[in-house]
């Protein structure tokens, strides 16, 4: 029995990525200050113009031309040095202002009550034993093209510019995913390079990515399939924070509960407790309990406890689904604190996140403290406690 399945994946230079990097960006900017910073940072772009919109919350002064300094390195460090977005001459627009003090009293802790949720919401984790980093094959293979280019493209490689896309179909036969059906990657390049020689160029980097003998047929690789792709970024797209949610995530190979993750800080549940969940899940199937994981947690706002705990291993796991519910808790505690201590979360640890996905990443590899829910460290306790 075989099927298809696709997933996408977009640059660190995609406008809507440029977004999520300056909010996150931000959060580490006031974490960095002070740990409990409270942040909700969202981030709009077009042409030379960055505008950041949102609530924050800081023991520690945060002046304008700090926030507006991250924002003009973060897209310096992109590599926007062209006309219609530039980071030296972009108009940056800073409205972030105080955090609500509604939102504040459900949240803080006190003397009767522990840390709440900092909203209400259903948030998913996934894993699965499809690549090494336990996740679905489309949606990383994805994201490492990508990388690839934009390793290739900051040592030198000229002709690529900062915006590009790619998109993978994979053949699936008994449920496993067995090579490449097809191949769609959209770069931006110089105004003066040729189709062929961009095709070559990311021909190169797709077969790296791809396992042996997965590469599609020639005729089903696409790149750049308009012909042409100068005018990109900003200047040709204007970007929003939050709107690449399924790329951040599972490339739709599990649900989402429609929470962004950029620029919030970690008592945002949206964020905190889809990583917890991810770390759960891969936890768990590390542990060989399960061949794939899927987790839901929800809450309410102001609520430390989650409402509910929901676990689905499709059939492969090696006790029942009820019972791996009941464990979870006793091993992970999903309190907003808890989650927040258990993964240390309330470090500047976030803008390494903001492109090529959150999940599917190694431990630390962008530094120490990155992408803690990424680690293994769950294995024994789950088994020792199933």
């Amino acid at each position: 029995m075989s099927h298809l399945f696709t997933s996408e994946s977009v640059s660190e230079g995609h406008p809507d990525k440029v977004c999520d990097r300056i909010s996150d960006e931000v959060v580490d900017l006031l974490l960095g200050k002070y740990g409990e910073s409270r942040v909700a940072c969202e981030t709009l772009t077009t042409t030379n113009r960055t505008v950041l919109a949102g609530e924050i919350r800081c023991p520690e002064p945060v002046s304008t031309e700090e926030v507006i300094e991250v924002a003009r390195a973060a897209v310096k460090s992109i590599g926007y040095e062209q006309d219609g977005y530039h980071w030296q001459h972009m108009d940056v627009a800073n409205h972030l202002h105080e955090q609500s003090a509604d939102i504040a009293m459900g949240v803080d802790s006190g003397d009767d009550k522990d840390e709440g949720a900092g909203d209400q919401g259903i948030m998913f984790g996934y894993a699965c034993r499809e690549t090494d980093v336990l996740m679905p094959a489309p949606i990383h293979l994805s994201h490492q093209i990508l990388k690839s280019m934009a390793e290739a493209r900051h040592a030198g490689a000229d002709i690529l510019g900062p915006d590009s896309k790619s998109q993978i179909t994979c053949l699936y036969e008994n449920g496993k995913p067995v090579r490449a059906e097809s191949v769609v990657v959209s770069t931006q390049h110089s105004a003066d390079a040729s189709q062929s020689d961009i095709r070559d160029l990311v021909r190169d980097h797709v077969m790296k990515v791809l396992p042996d003998g997965w590469m599609c047929d020639e005729d089903k690789l696409y790149v750049n399939p308009t012909g042409n792709f100068v005018i990109g970024g900003p200047d040709g797209d204007a970007g929003l924070t939050g709107r690449k949610i399924i790329v951040d995530t599972y490339g739709g190979a599990a649900p989402h509960g429609g929470g962004a993750f950029s620029g919030k800080d970690p008592t945002k549940v949206d964020r905190s407790a889809a990583y917890a969940a991810r770390y759960v899940a891969k936890n768990i199937v590390a542990a060989g309990l399960a061949e794939k994981c899927t987790i839901q947690v929800s809450y309410a706002i102001g609520v430390s406890y989650p409402l509910s705990i929901y676990v689905d291993t499709a059939g492969t796991g090696v006790v029942e689904d009820t019972r791996l519910a009941e464990i979870i808790p006793k091993v992970m505690d999903l309190t907003p604190r808890g989650i927040r201590e258990t993964l240390k979360l309330s470090a500047p640890i976030y803008a390494a996140s903001a492109a090529y996905g959150h999940f599917g990443r190694v431990a630390g590899e962008a530094g120490a403290g990155t992408f803690s829910w990424e680690a293994l460290d769950l294995v024994d306790a789950f088994k020792a406690a199933v």
